[in-house]
């Protein structure tokens, strides 16, 4: 998606270790006219699927998940990372490993909201090494419901996340695929 990879290109900031900051616009700010263009896109791209839930983990995919939902007329969920008192009952559990936090989660969906007869398109804004992602997938699969795919804002292709989801089957739509970056030469798409 050009005006994804031209908005990373005039505003992301790329630091040591792999981190590209898109805070002005992405996950920090939210850029909400630029999600909306992201939304039309994730439409064009699982409009035919039968999409009946929008799965995310909070916190950086609620503002494009809830975005996307609109064009779906769906509801989001997204996954606590988390219990709190405000869930009770049985849930679905899942670890996952935070590339930019370096810490390991048990994300958490209550039972109530993800149903067998759910189809499942998960949105996300990064995809890195894929930890979160599997994640979500095993929400999904312990559900029994039905995963038609993941729409990913942007994709870090030099890393294995990307390689790993689709090696397990599963569709990954990215809007903006980095091939590499550098503080150095910047970032160049695929």
């Amino acid at each position: 998606m050009k005006l994804l990879e031209e908005r990373i290109r005039t505003d992301g900031i790329i630091r040591e270790g792999g981190v590209l900051k898109v805070d002005s616009f992405l996950n920090h700010q939210m850029d909400v006219k630029l999600f909306q263009e992201m939304g039309k896109e994730f439409l064009r791209l699982y409009k035919d699927c039968g999409v009946t839930k929008i799965l995310t983990i909070e916190a950086s995919g609620i503002g494009i998940a809830c975005v996307a939902a609109q064009f779906f007329d769906c509801p989001v969920i997204f996954a606590k990372k988390n219990k709190t008192k405000n869930i009770a009952g049985d849930v679905y559990t899942s670890k996952v490993e935070s590339f930019t936090h370096g810490k390991v989660y048990d994300i958490i969906v209550a039972k109530q909201f993800l149903l067998p007869e759910d189809r499942v398109l998960i949105i996300d804004d990064f995809l890195a090494n894929g930890s979160a992602l599997q994640g979500l997938i095993n929400l999904v699969r312990d559900a029994g419901a039905t995963l038609v795919g993941a729409g990913i804002a942007v994709e870090k292709a030099f890393q294995p996340g990307g390689d790993l989801i689709r090696g397990m089957g599963v569709r990954v739509e990215s809007l903006a695929k980095i091939k590499s970056m550098s503080v150095e030469n910047g970032v160049e798409f695929c």
